[in-house]
């Protein structure tokens, strides 16, 4: 409610108060009537009210009852950080669980580094952090992936004799891996005298956040004890790791030995039967969530959407998708996208239309509605949305309605456009033979996609057999990323498909002289790389994997011209 700039400023003014270094010889029960409304406080309003009955009760001024206030707003999605800074400033006297749980706050917000700004001017005000204090510390330079201020709070924890605590040594094994730096991890890892289960999953994770599943595996091996945590750990970083195969085998293993995971453990497989292709193995772990598993699980859902569109099923993707009681952004565009890359693509359409609550032929709605033809709803797209749909437009060569999404998304949505859009829309006029309009959409791209646009044209030339233009673009790329082998690679492949063998083996001399190692096998800039590497601001939340895991290697089953197709051999000299 309040801006960064505020909350940034605002974390600078500690209590005026002296800490209490010791709990007081008795405290009110956690269970006083006074205290209990607490617990269900679910509004901000709600919050206030409990705020005013302590404050004109008079038991504010009781330590124990502030402090459960503090714990309420702090963990409360309601109310806003700069009322939490502002009550924990109030407090009479505030103590080392106070400050902990407002930089627990800090550390979960949009900016993780708010908490160290905190956790300073605190330290300024006779502050005296204990072991509790430095895994938040260490969980927000996670997040920020801040190396920097994460070894200065490891300096910190070393001064304090606390670093070798168990559970501030998980969080410095969580800490560097994270950032990178998995080998001072493990070195931490194999110093601790003890180890728990934590311990063991905070490194594996590390391992998988690296991309080196081997180590990961190896790890998980070794474990003297394993819980469901460290399982889930371990099959998703095999579906992240595109080994989804691996992952099936080891939920296999998983419950030969017992154990029947949780929510969790489903979305990952049933993820991992998706890439599979696996429609019998997707309808083995749907059909035990739904003996095993009561509540409904919009993750989970969106998952089997996923699933079920990718093995060609759209139509029970549609059933699932229909009778999910609560549908977010991430479950429409699953569906969307599940009917524009995997299905039919005006049903994609269609969904579109419904979700932005908008009936064909009709005005636009602000409130939701039901009828007995179609549901309307006011969710508004994102960036992926249009993905779904400009693909969509190129799947079906509807060149007047992809015009028209590119226009919604960049005037009506005020979304920016990235390179998967110029692309995709690149595509649409390439698929209808119209190169010149293809170039000129991607020639229209910002300078700092310039080079991708450049590449993906060079790929739409190499099929609609523009070798003058494909020449020209070459050179261009050449100027720009002249130690870039992918680049020379593109410009050989036209040639061999033309049949110049010797311009090829021209190109192939001008790489041996610019010391540019030989690529064995080039695949084209498609869908399936965009999407990999498409960004969009902070999307630290899990569900927002889903549709990226729905877009994921949908290159192989687009069927568009100039982007999924591989050379039908890739030439080696």
């Amino acid at each position: 409610m309040n801006g960064p700039q505020f909350l940034a400023a605002d974390v600078l003014l500690p209590n005026p108060k002296h800490f209490s270094p010791l709990p007081p010889p008795w405290r009110l029960s956690l269970y006083h009537p006074s205290l209990r409304p607490l617990f269900f406080c679910r509004s901000f309003g709600c919050l206030l009210q409990a705020h005013a009955h302590l404050l004109v009760s008079g038991l504010l001024r009781d330590a124990f009852a502030a402090s459960r206030l503090l714990k309420t707003a702090a963990e409360s999605a309601a109310a806003p950080l700069s009322y939490t800074l502002r009550l924990f400033r109030s407090l009479p006297a505030p103590d080392v669980f106070c400050v902990n749980t407002v930089l627990k706050a800090l550390s979960l917000s949009p900016d993780p580094l708010l908490a160290l700004s905190f956790f300073s001017a605190n330290l300024r005000s006779s502050f005296a952090p204990n072991s509790f204090t430095f895994p938040v510390l260490f969980s927000a330079c996670a997040r920020a992936t801040s190396l920097d201020v994460g070894e200065t709070c490891h300096g910190q924890a070393v001064k304090r004799g606390i670093d070798a605590v168990l559970h501030v040594r998980n969080s410095l094994v969580h800490m560097y891996a994270t950032c990178g730096l998995v080998g001072c991890a493990r070195m931490l890892f194999d110093e601790m005298l003890h180890r728990d289960t934590a311990s063991w999953n905070s490194m594996i994770d590390g391992y998988i956040s690296s991309r080196d599943l081997e180590s990961a595996r190896e790890l998980f091996d070794e474990m003297p004890d394993r819980n469901v945590v460290s399982w889930n750990v371990m099959i998703g970083g095999y579906v992240k790791g595109r080994s989804p195969e691996m992952g099936v085998e080891l939920f296999i293993e998983m419950g030969k030995k017992g154990l029947k995971g949780n929510d969790k453990t489903m979305v990952s497989v049933v993820t991992a039967c998706g890439r599979l292709g696996n429609i019998s193995g997707g309808r083995s772990v749907h059909a035990h969530f739904t003996r095993n598993f009561v509540d409904d699980n919009v993750i989970f859902g969106t998952a089997l959407v996923d699933m079920y569109s990718r093995c060609g099923r759209v139509d029970v993707a549609r059933r699932v998708f229909e009778r999910m009681p609560k549908r977010n952004l991430v479950c429409w565009n699953a569906m969307i996208v599940g009917h524009c890359i995997h299905g039919d693509p005006i049903d994609g359409l269609e969904l579109f239309t419904t979700m932005v609550g908008k009936d064909v032929g009709t005005d636009h709605k602000d409130t939701t509605t039901t009828n007995s033809h179609v549901e309307t709803t006011t969710i508004s797209p994102d960036e992926v949305t249009f993905i779904g749909l400009l693909c969509a437009c190129a799947r079906g060569g509807l060149l007047a309605k992809g015009k028209e999404y590119f226009e919604q998304m960049t005037k009506l949505y005020n979304l920016k456009p990235s390179f998967a859009h110029y692309w995709c829309m690149a595509n649409l006029y390439g698929g209808l033979g119209l190169v010149d309009e293809a170039e000129a959409v991607l020639r229209s791209m910002p300078e700092d996609l310039e080079s991708l646009a450049i590449g993906g044209l060079l790929g739409l030339c190499r099929f609609h057999g523009e070798l003058q233009l494909g020449e020209n673009i070459a050179k261009r790329l050449v100027e720009l990323e002249p130690s870039n082998g992918s680049r020379y690679a593109l410009l050989r492949n036209i040639y061999v498909a033309a049949g110049k063998w010797e311009d090829a083996w021209k190109v192939k001399e001008m790489m041996m002289e610019r010391g540019i190692r030989s690529i064995p096998g080039h695949r084209l800039v498609d869908l399936n790389e965009i999407v990999h590497n498409f960004k969009i601001g902070d999307r630290s939340n899990p569900e927002i994997e889903r549709i990226y895991m729905v877009l994921d290697n949908a290159s192989a089953r687009l069927g568009l011209k100039g982007a999924t197709d591989e050379l039908t051999e890739n030439v080696k000299f």
